[in-house]
C-alpha cells in the first residue's frame, strides 16, 4: 500500500477497487504494473495533467471564499515584461502596498508581445500585464486595454542635447543609438516613428532587450533611446534622463491586462487591476 493511501486510512484493495472503477469508466489501462513497481500509463498522465486544472479551480474557489470576509488578504501572480517592471509595475504595487500592507505580490518576468501566454494557461499565474502591439487572437484570453503608452525619444541628462529647446529627429540620426534586436516585435513600431518623419531608422550601436542595460548607458550621456512614456517617467530623476521634446505619437504602445478566460479571479486579483487601472489613469 502506498504511504499516501495508509495516511488517507485506505486499505489496498479498496485503492485497487477504486483505479479498477475509474479504468472501466474511461475505458483505458491507467498503471502499469511490473516488478519494479507500478508508474502511470501515457492515458493517466493525460488526466493528471487536466486533474491540475480541476484542483486548481477548487483551489481558486476556496481561495475566494477565504477572501470573501476579506479581500485585503492573499497573493497575486503576476507575469509581465521587463519594460513594465522597469516602470508601471512597481508603480502598481506601490499603491497595492500602500492601501493593502497584507497583500503580496508575485512577479516573473515573460514576454506578453508575441501572446504566447503560456504562464496563464498553465495557472503558473493570475494574469499577465503587457503590450498589446498585435491584435488578440488567442480565444481563450481576455484582453483590457488600460492606457495608450507612446514611445519618447530618451537621453541621459548630461548630453549635449538635453538642454535643446528645438529637436527635429534628423538631427540625431548620427548619434549613437540603443535600440531593440531586428527581430523584436517592438521593430516596426520603432521605424513608423522614423519613416513618419521620411527617414530610414538609424544605425544601431547597441541591441539589447535589457532595460537595465539602456538606463545604465543613458546615464552617461553619450546613447540614444525609444523607450515607452511609462518607462521614462519612473526614472527621469533616478537615472537623471531627459525626454527630448520629439512627437512620437505616431506609434502608442497600449498597456493591457490578460486573465484567463472562465477562470474566476480572486477578489485581491481585482484589487490590483484596479490600481493597475488608476496608475494608467494618470499617464497621459
Amino acid at each position: 500500500m502506498s504511504k499516501g493511501a495508509a495516511q488517507l486510512g485506505l486499505s489496498q484493495p479498496s485503492v485497487s477497487d477504486a483505479i479498477a472503477n475509474l479504468e472501466a469508466v474511461v475505458g483505458v489501462r491507467l498503471l502499469d504494473r511490473s516488478p519494479r513497481g507500478i508508474e502511470p500509463t501515457i492515458y493517466a498522465q493525460a488526466l493528471l495533467k487536466r486533474g491540475h486544472i480541476a484542483f486548481d479551480e477548487l483551489q481558486q474557489g476556496l481561495q475566494e471564499i477565504e477572501h470573501l470576509t476579506d479581500p485585503t488578504l492573499g497573493e497575486v501572480r503576476l507575469a509581465c515584461p521587463e519594460s513594465l517592471s522597469a516602470g508601471f509595475v512597481p508603480a502598481v504595487i506601490e499603491r497595492v502596498t500602500q492601501k493593502h500592507p497584507r497583500i503580496s505580490v508575485y512577479v516573473v518576468e515573460t514576454q506578453t508581445a508575441e501572446q504566447d501566454f503560456r504562464e496563464l494557461r498553465e495557472r503558473s499565474v493570475d494574469l499577465m500585464l503587457g503590450r498589446l502591439l498585435k491584435p488578440l487572437t488567442s480565444e481563450d484570453v481576455n484582453v483590457e486595454v488600460l492606457c495608450q503608452d507612446h514611445f519618447v525619444v530618451v537621453t541621459g541628462a548630461a548630453s549635449p542635447w538635453a538642454t535643446r529647446k528645438k529637436i527635429a529627429l534628423k538631427d540625431l540620426l548620427n548619434e549613437q543609438w540603443i535600440l531593440f534586436p531586428p527581430s523584436n516585435v517592438t521593430g516596426p513600431y520603432i521605424n513608423r516613428i522614423f519613416q513618419g518623419n521620411g527617414l530610414e531608422p538609424p544605425r544601431v550601436t547597441v541591441a539589447s532587450y535589457s532595460m537595465h542595460l539602456r538606463l545604465h548607458l543613458l546615464s552617461t550621456g553619450r546613447f540614444l533611446t525609444i523607450v515607452q512614456d511609462s518607462v521614462a517617467r519612473y526614472h527621469a530623476k533616478r537615472r537623471s534622463l531627459k525626454v527630448l521634446p520629439i512627437d512620437t505619437r505616431r506609434a502608442p504602445a497600449p498597456i493591457a491586462a490578460f486573465t484567463l478566460r472562465n477562470r474566476t479571479m480572486s477578489p485581491v486579483v481585482h484589487v490590483f487591476l484596479e490600481q493597475a487601472r488608476a496608475v494608467a489613469r494618470s499617464i497621459p
